[in-house]
């Protein structure tokens, strides 16, 4: 059974932070030492400022409010020895899918990808 993964990682944080506008992160990734190795998740609270050198993370909740209405994220079944997850969205006359191992993981690819386009 996969690893249920409810924020993004710390390297697509980072990689969102300089696409999406940092109010639709939901979390920060903060630093545990001054080395800056080792980070937890913070849940953000209203009234409470970001912490220093904190990284804004994204539930998946926080992706799907991204994401156009009428995204879909299924489990894909054509690979049945790997547990994967696709993310579909309608665009235009067109149908973008993009996998990942998680539904966090395919809304992320998905972002960057229609954020290459010009689509989001």
């Amino acid at each position: 059974m996969a690893t249920i993964k409810s924020y993004t990682d710390l390297e697509q944080s980072k990689v969102l932070a300089k696409l999406l506008s940092l109010e639709s992160a939901d979390a920060w990734w903060v630093a545990l030492n001054w080395q800056e190795t080792e980070y937890y998740v913070e849940i953000k609270q209203d009234g409470i400022n970001q912490p220093k050198k904190a990284i804004p993370c994204w539930s998946l909740a926080a992706l799907l409010d991204i994401l156009p209405d009428g995204t879909d994220i299924v489990k894909d079944k054509s690979d049945t020895e790997n547990e994967k997850y696709m993310c579909t969205v309608g665009v235009k006359y067109d149908i973008i899918s993009t996998f990942g191992n998680n539904p966090v993981d395919a809304c992320v690819d998905m972002i960057i990808k229609l954020h290459e386009q010009k689509l989001l």
